[in-house]
């Protein structure tokens, strides 16, 4: 296990048990605890990206925020919806957030999850072309703004400009050189891993996936990760893939912990997902040993070069501060993390 970050759902909700009761809230407190992540020594800040709901939305002025307040942490998504991106508008945030975080940028698209509302990519103004549907449509979206990424001039300058331009066609800007390499696809079945593989983009792996084979969620994810180094390896890109998995994990090592999370042992679920018979993945909860013997049997993880621990973010920054502290300080160096 190379690197271990956080993923935050951002969630708020006017709750007397919530320390997220506005979006406020959430916002300022996800800068204040990637800051507190980095001084930990964590490797990554992640948020997740929903629309139409009380959770965080809208992700490059967060990026940007907190690539302001840190120096060093990897500052990503997982993931943004590209059903509801225009990829030319995004090209310019993602470079111009890239810039600010000095290259720590790591974005995570997709074709996006179950919604709050029906079609919601539709308010946006986008729809599937003739014949297509929102999952292409969402792929297609990805593949525009991967291409837009390298930097290659394609727009006509205008004769008559307001102000003088460089020789020859015209790219988007800001561009920032090496983020093309830095975006991640989550996906939930074999096959767009192994398309995820083929586009050279980075895997995301999920606490859920398509149930394939009846087999553990683990093993299953395993088998997935494996199937997209093949299809990396097959296309011949040039440098290294990495993969991700997300899991709730927490060591209890106070009875705040207990409290809170100490419920006993949790397994897989099977589910239906956007008509998908899905599996999702098991929480871990458990004193510091347990713990280790328990992530040592999970393949995924051990397949994986980075784990992002989801957090419980409606319980405010400094006890999401000690859940990340007692996994990075009791529980990742014996799983092979520095």
């Amino acid at each position: 296990m190379k690197k271990i970050g956080f993923l935050s759902f951002g969630h708020w909700s006017n709750s007397a048990h919530s320390a997220t009761r506005t979006a406020s809230d959430v916002l300022l407190q996800s800068i204040d605890l990637a800051v507190a992540a980095e001084e930990l020594g964590a490797d990554g800040a992640y948020f997740r990206v929903h629309h139409f709901a009380q959770q965080l939305a809208s992700p490059f002025p967060l990026l940007a925020a907190v690539g302001a307040r840190t120096k060093r942490i990897e500052i990503g998504t997982g993931v943004i919806d590209m059903r509801y991106e225009n990829p030319f508008y995004m090209v310019e945030d993602a470079g111009a957030s890239d810039i600010i975080s000095g290259g720590r940028l790591q974005l995570g698209i997709s074709r996006g999850s179950p919604e709050q509302v029906i079609d919601g990519w539709r308010h946006f103004g986008y729809a599937p072309a003739t014949g297509q549907s929102d999952a292409d449509m969402g792929r297609r979206h990805a593949e525009i703004f991967l291409d837009l990424l390298k930097g290659e001039g394609f727009a006509q300058p205008n004769p008559n400009p307001m102000f003088p331009n460089p020789p020859g066609l015209l790219r988007l800007e800001p561009h920032s050189a090496g983020l093309r390499e830095r975006i991640w696809w989550g996906s939930a079945s074999n096959a767009t891993a192994i398309w995820a593989g083929q586009m050279g983009m980075n895997l995301q792996s999920s606490t859920l996936k398509a149930d394939e084979s009846g087999e553990p969620f683990h093993v299953q994810q395993a088998r997935q990760i494996r199937a997209y180094r093949e299809a990396w390896a097959a296309a011949g890109h040039a440098r290294e893939p990495r993969v991700s998995v997300s899991r709730s994990i927490f060591a209890l090592t106070d009875d705040r912990d207990r409290g809170y999370l100490g419920r006993g042992d949790s397994s897989d679920q099977i589910g239906v997902i956007d008509n998908m018979r899905a599996v999702f993945g098991r929480s871990y909860a458990a004193e510091p040993e347990r713990l280790i013997e328990q992530l040592r049997a999970d393949e995924a993880i051990a397949e994986a070069d980075t784990l992002l621990l989801t957090v419980p973010n409606q319980l405010g920054v400094d006890y999401n501060s000690h859940v990340i502290e007692a996994i990075l300080t009791q529980v990742a160096p014996a799983l092979g993390w520095r």
